[in-house]
């Protein structure tokens, strides 16, 4: 199944010309298929905005690795 409708991860609005969507990757889901992540070429650095978390947990394993700790 395929949609032709995509919409923005950043702003949320839809992509009407397809020349401008940037496919960002694909979001997986615990219960059904996932969806495919699309924004417009002005918001991709926007829309690849890096999770908080993510960065604080990777800090912490280059870290232990450093100091021997893994």
């Amino acid at each position: 199944m395929s949609c032709s409708l995509r919409m923005c991860r950043a702003c949320g609005e839809p992509i009407t010309d397809p020349d401008d969507a940037v496919s960002m990757g694909y979001e997986h889901t615990n219960s059904g298929p996932g969806r495919e992540l699309w924004a417009h070429r002005d918001h991709v650095a926007e829309a690849a905005r890096l999770d908080p978390d993510h960065v604080r947990i990777l800090a912490r394993i280059l870290l232990l690795r450093a100091f021997g700790g893994l």
